[in-house]
């Protein structure tokens, strides 16, 4: 395996951890391991030379200048050699302890320049770094050396982005992304062969993205024009992604699962090696740093490139990249390459008809080349020596829902006949896809034989469950709905173009389980698992206002409980607190005219009283009075006092007039209470838009 390890040093926490990994792997190796520091003496020198100028006068004279020139170039030198041969040295002890060679080297120079230069002029198989160094800030993700390293070295690069605490156990699973790519399976080799070195277990994970088409069809449409639009014909293109090339890429990417296991299975098994599949759907690095997450593997184990990329590319791919900043453990960028003997054999033995090779020109470039690998492969299966067009329609019929590929060039009518037959749906329970039909016996990605069934009536108990549903049309025609509670769950993300975007993933991935509507469980667990955990958590630990009571939650947020909106959003402002019972009794009384006055006689009700929390008892108090008002009016007789044991408080000052809104300050100073109703009406003041 690895024989010849470069470690860059400089006494920094994950330097040091480097050198720790780098031990255990040359011992298991048998590798020699070779330390070096880069210390920056000439830099030093020239910012000595253009600080001259602030020296004391007596130092300025030539002969003295040349003389501290002379001594500070020793001293920084010598300086920064001895530092880096303090660097190095515990590396070398334990480097002694584990029986291993290792060599020194101190230069002179910018850091990741002498670094790649050492890398390319000694050939080492593998440079372990640290992701950060003595420069590391509290938001570092990867220092400037690292990234520089990891993006132009010419080796395998083994980034430590984990440092376990003292005690801690050590993780057991090896990580690796495979993508189909000759680089993704040259690192399943590499993965493997450390899980058999280090008794790890092996996990393969790959990942198709459904998504993307739908979100980017979902903005363009709304700068097209609209003969633009018609020229596009979303509802056609649409149809060809989601019954085509997402069901296909599923496919394929499955059996790039199959083959990487192929390729290992018998060794695993003579290793003691255990090795499991994942297959997942969306953003490749994303998906992959969340399985990571949940799973806490001891390391990753991907390729500098992958399947998108040009094969002479020596820079890292933008997932490569991507997790290099993000991983939550050890990462491993490979440069190894390996093809599948079925793929090889395929190349080398297999011809193709003018005409098959036409077809394959009409293929989309983004997928021609998955598509390539999966026509190739059933080929080998099937025995065929030439491709033809029928060869090709076998491919269609493994990798695409036959009547899909039936009927391609009539697209709307496959659409009708997809919506027509949507009376129930079967997922898979292993891989989650869902089946192409109602009954299927064995999934066509993955191969499992236990489905979950979801019927229409299931979702209406649904939409009834969670405050019935509104239905809306998408660009393309489509129609979904969205249960009421379902559209408060995606109001949690602030950002208008992140909102849009996780609506647009919530649609895609109902169209994809052949769901007309989306509920407020399933739009959870969507955006959870696109990276809005914590606008989800956020919200829920908010107090949610009742939604019959029509509480505002801005201003519950504020602290004024006092104020409320009914359905309409007209506020109710008052100065006293309100029970919550006693809001949603005087919020069933018509907005306007009635309900002002009804709330006036409540709340000199509540004066009289000397209370200032308002109840539902006093509410219904205040409407039995203002009916026997209107009784008496009606009566032509005198209206009656209110019901009450106690005096009332505006009795010196003449006849208490109960509709008065704002009621004389003596009286209210006579309880006590102006200064408390002074301090809420001028937080109604300040909050005038509540």
């Amino acid at each position: 395996m690895y024989k010849n390890i470069l470690v860059p040093l400089d006494n920094s926490e994950h330097s040091n951890q480097a050198a720790r990994t780098a031990v255990s792997l040359g011992r298991s190796c048998g590798a020699k391991l070779t330390g070096n520091h880069v210390y920056a003496a000439r830099l030093h020198d020239y910012r000595f030379k253009q600080m001259e100028f602030t020296l004391p006068n007596e130092y300025l004279e030539e002969t003295e200048l040349d003389r501290q020139r002379k001594i500070h170039d020793s001293l920084i030198t010598m300086g920064l050699k001895l530092i880096s041969d303090c660097y190095l040295n515990p590396l070398e002890t334990q480097c002694k302890a584990a029986g291993l060679t290792m060599d020194r080297k101190m230069m002179d120079g910018k850091h990741h320049v002498e670094l790649l230069k050492d890398i390319k002029a000694s050939g080492y198989d593998l440079t372990v770094l640290g992701a950060v160094g003595v420069g590391r800030m509290k938001d570092s993700q990867i220092g400037s050396v690292c990234e520089r390293v990891a993006r132009c070295a010419s080796g395998d690069v083994w980034v430590v982005k984990r440092v376990p605490a003292a005690g801690e156990a050590e993780r057991d699973t090896i990580l690796v992304g495979i993508d189909g790519s000759p680089q993704s399976f040259g690192a399943l080799l590499t993965a493997f062969d450390l899980a058999a070195r280090f008794r790890k277990k092996l996990a393969l994970i790959g990942v198709y993205d459904p998504y993307l088409h739908y979100q980017v069809f979902n903005s363009v449409v709304e700068v097209l024009t609209e003969q633009a639009a018609k020229v596009f014909r979303f509802e056609e293109q649409n149809q060809l992604h989601e019954e085509v090339i997402d069901t296909g890429l599923a496919q394929i990417y499955q059996s790039h699962l199959d083959v990487g296991e192929k390729i290992i299975r018998e060794r695993a098994k003579e290793a003691g090696v255990p090795v499991e599949k994942v297959l997942l759907d969306g953003k490749a690095f994303q998906r992959i740093l969340d399985h990571a997450r949940k799973i806490q593997p001891w390391l990753i184990v991907v390729g500098r490139i992958g399947v998108h990329s040009d094969r002479q590319e020596t820079a890292l791919g933008s997932n490569s990249e991507n997790l290099l900043r993000l991983a939550p453990c050890d990462i491993l960028l490979t440069t190894r390459t390996e093809i599948p003997a079925l793929d090889l054999k395929a190349e080398e033995s297999i011809a193709w008809t003018t005409e098959a090779l036409e077809r394959m020109k009409r293929v989309p470039d983004l997928v021609r080349g998955i598509a390539r690998t999966g026509i190739l492969r059933i080929a080998i299966e099937q025995g065929h020596s030439v491709i033809t067009n029928s060869v090709i329609d076998e491919a269609m019929d493994r990798f695409m829902p036959k009547y899909a590929a039936q009927q391609t060039e009539k697209l709307a009518e496959a659409l009708a006949f997809e919506k027509a037959r949507r009376g129930e749906t079967a997922i898979c329970k292993k891989c989650g896809i869902t089946a192409g039909e109602s009954d299927p016996v064995r999934c066509s990605v993955c191969g499992g034989v236990e489905f979950e069934k979801i019927t229409s009536e299931m979702v209406d108990r649904i939409i009834e469950a969670e405050g019935g549903a509104e239905e809306e049309t998408a660009y393309d025609g489509r129609k979904l709905k969205w249960t009421v509670e379902a559209r408060e769950v995606l109001r949690c993300i602030p950002d208008a173009y992140q909102k849009r975007r996780a609506k647009a993933r919530i649609d895609k991935q109902a169209r994809l389980m052949k769901s007309d509507a989306v509920s407020a469980e399933f739009a959870r667990r969507v955006l959870e698992e696109i990276g809005h955990g914590d606008e989800l958590r956020k919200a829920a630990a908010q107090p949610a206002a009742p939604v019959e009571h029509g509480l505002n939650p801005a201003e519950m947020e504020r602290g004024l409980k006092f104020i409320a909106r009914d359905a309409k959003l007209v506020p109710l402002k008052s100065v006293f607190d309100w029970e919550d019972s006693a809001v949603e009794r005087i919020l069933r009384v018509p907005s306007g005219f009635m309900r002002d006055r009804v709330q006036e006689r409540v709340e000199a009700l509540a004066l009289e009283r000397t209370v200032l929390k308002i109840n539902f008892a006093l509410v219904e108090e205040g409407i039995a009075f203002g009916r026997q008002q209107m009784e008496a009016m009606l009566a032509g007789a005198a209206a009656p006092k209110p019901a009450s044991s106690a005096t009332p408080i505006y009795s010196k000052l003449g006849e208490v007039d109960y509709n008065l809104p704002n009621p004389p300050k003596e009286a209210l100073n006579e309880i006590g209470i102006m200064s408390e109703l002074d301090r809420r009406r001028s937080e109604i003041a300040a909050h005038p838009q509540g």
